[in-house]
């Protein structure tokens, strides 16, 4: 094995940027299609769990893609691997627009989120890989303002371009940004501004390393509570357009605004996520983000009034992240020595738990309606903060 990450110099500041675009396709196309339930529903005469496939087939391919793209971004390179997943989700997201069922829709979903696979944890290995770890959870919070910022335009724009241009130019316009952000790191990487961060490891050598993973306690603690998350917080999130639209009546992009607080929780962590490390440490973040995202799904789940869904929005927002980033953060290290392997497992699970989610919250509706299922998703995520805080340090 060789590699050349270990002396890897800090990324510039551009680099970081392009990463964070990229970020922000990739969750711009993870949420996008929530506020766009609705609509579908409308358009193709079908039942809320059955246009939910817009969602389960993102978020399944996108975590079962994950084994291919961490040994991939490894061997040829993080960034340049990224880059084409950019250009080809631009592809399916334009195909997307052009589905004549739900099916169609479905399956350009499903070859989006496989697309999509490589980048968000292909861009946190390549930080692994160039910021050292007491430093890292701290860039990791700002870095992620770019995927936060793409929830929060996914989540807006997905209501109100829908309410005005239609559902399929929503899926043009995303790919439009999708080739954009590849056209950006093209000219990054043309200028030699990235540097390398490539680990060149055998086939014997992959599977040893996924073998020793799947071995070590720590990393299945930290790969199960991923799932988890992914689960319980996606369940109630991804039906809150449905929920609104059909208890309150709102218009899609009333309903898009309002979601979008989610991304401005978010970001209010990321603008101070080393302030709050240095606070609260590891621990802390963990069970205070599972309490603040039950204290906002309890809330939903009493049906209140209409405006104070944007505070709920907000507080899961930043209870997600407080949570998320400290399980991040701990993936980073699972594999030091070929970090995209470790990256891409955390991902798989963590979007395979999002499909899971997904599909059971759509059934969980259909059967007993919103409001248990979202206090369902606060309890779970505030027991798995408090439990999980027992494997990590004090103070870091």
């Amino acid at each position: 094995m060789s590699s050349t990450a270990a002396a890897s110099p800090a990324i510039p500041v551009r680099t970081i940027v392009c990463l964070a675009a990229a970020a922000f396709t990739s969750g711009a196309s993870l949420r996008l299609a929530d506020p766009l339930i609705p609509q579908i529903c409308d358009q193709f005469g079908v039942s809320v769990s059955d246009a939910s496939v817009v969602g389960t087939g993102f978020t399944f391919a996108y975590g079962l893609s994950q084994v291919v793209y961490g040994p991939v971004g490894d061997r040829l390179g993080k960034v340049l691997v990224i880059l084409i997943s950019c250009v080809l989700c631009s592809v399916f997201s334009v195909a997307a627009s052009l589905a004549p069922d739900v099916g169609a829709l479905g399956l350009f979903r499903l070859l989006g989120g496989a697309a999509a696979g490589a980048i968000v944890p292909l861009c946190m290995a390549h930080l692994g890989d160039t910021v050292p770890y007491e430093q890292r959870q701290g860039v990791l919070g700002r870095f992620l303002a770019g995927q936060m910022l793409g929830i929060l335009a996914g989540q807006t724009l997905g209501g109100i371009l829908g309410e005005h241009i239609g559902w399929r130019n929503t899926f043009v316009a995303l790919g439009v940004v999708q080739l954009a952000v590849a056209l950006l790191l093209w000219v990054d990487l043309r200028a030699t501004r990235v540097p390398p961060t490539r680990t060149v490891l055998s086939l014997p050598a992959i599977v040893g390393t996924y073998m020793a993973l799947a071995r070590t306690p720590h990393v299945r603690r930290v790969v199960g509570a991923v799932y988890v998350e992914g689960v319980l917080f996606f369940a109630g999130l991804t039906y809150f357009g449905a929920f609104l639209r059909q208890e309150y009546g709102l218009g899609y992009d009333t309903i898009g605004a309002m979601l979008a607080a989610f991304g401005l929780g978010a970001l209010a962590y990321a603008a101070q996520a080393p302030r709050v490390v240095a606070t609260l440490g590891q621990r802390g973040m963990m069970v205070g983000g599972g309490f603040v995202m039950l204290a906002a799904y309890l809330w939903s789940a009493l049906t209140p009034v209409v405006w104070s869904f944007i505070p709920v929005f907000a507080a899961l927002g930043l209870g997600y992240y407080l949570m998320h980033n400290t399980l991040q953060t701990l993936a980073t290290q699972m594999s030091p020595q070929a970090r995209g392997i470790g990256m891409s497992i955390f991902a798989s699970a963590l979007f395979l738990g999002q499909g899971t989610g997904v599909w059971a919250g759509g059934h969980v509706v259909e059967s007993l309606g919103y409001p248990p299922l979202f206090a369902a998703c606060g309890v779970g995520l505030a027991v798995l903060g408090w439990l999980f805080r027992r494997s990590l340090p004090q103070r870091r």
